[in-house]
């Protein structure tokens, strides 16, 4: 099987710090999530920053109260947050929620012979949710780390863990991953259930 890639969803000032609740999640999930992006990079798979910049066009984009638009280029609310960049890690901008929608990241992931992603991060029902289907959709092996997703509300992200471990990812603990790494060298593909 190809190579595995690491994927992060929105690990920026804007929107880690964005409530107060999506902070305290963030701060309890931060030191695992942490050692797991270590843990792949040692093992010789990248790590991909996705970082969400707003485009001051897009009519869709979240407003602060007093109508200015996070997450703008070179803003320092716009920066990936330097606890999880490691030494060759690679940043590719987004501008929707999705990491695929026209963007450089499948290119740059077949460019290196990924064919399995490890998608990670924040919002689980928003972004990590429509970054996997995407992968998905592309013919990538999609692996989400249960512990390495994050939402404001526990119920919002399982509901997200059980639609993806229905539809289109191989849902488990970063150590059941790890320990996959080591014992079969590969994260093998999800099992496609086959109709009657």
């Amino acid at each position: 099987m190809g190579k595995i890639a690491v994927i992060t969803n929105d690990l920026q000032g804007d929107v880690v710090y964005l409530t107060p609740e999506r902070t305290a999640v963030m701060t309890d999930a931060q030191p695992h999530y942490i050692a797991f992006l270590d843990e792949m990079r040692r093992r010789g798979h990248t790590v991909y920053h996705l970082q969400l910049i707003n485009l001051p066009d897009d009519p869709n984009a979240n407003r602060r109260a007093d109508g200015t638009l996070p997450l703008q280029r070179e803003t320092e609310g716009a920066a990936i947050l330097s606890a999880f960049l490691g030494e060759g890690d690679v940043v590719v901008e987004k501008n929707k929620d999705s990491g695929f929608y026209e963007t450089k990241l499948h290119d740059l992931l077949q460019a290196e012979g990924v064919e399995t992603v490890v998608v990670t991060g924040l919002q689980t029902q928003i972004c990590v949710q429509t970054t996997a289907a995407d992968a998905f959709f592309r013919g990538y092996n999609v692996w989400v780390p249960a512990e390495c997703v994050v939402s404001d509300k526990a119920a919002d992200r399982d509901r997200s863990l059980a639609w993806l471990a229905g539809y289109c990812a191989t849902v488990a603990s970063s150590k059941e991953i790890l320990e996959t790494l080591d014992t079969k060298g590969e994260l093998p593909r999800m099992v496609v259930k086959t109709l009657p």
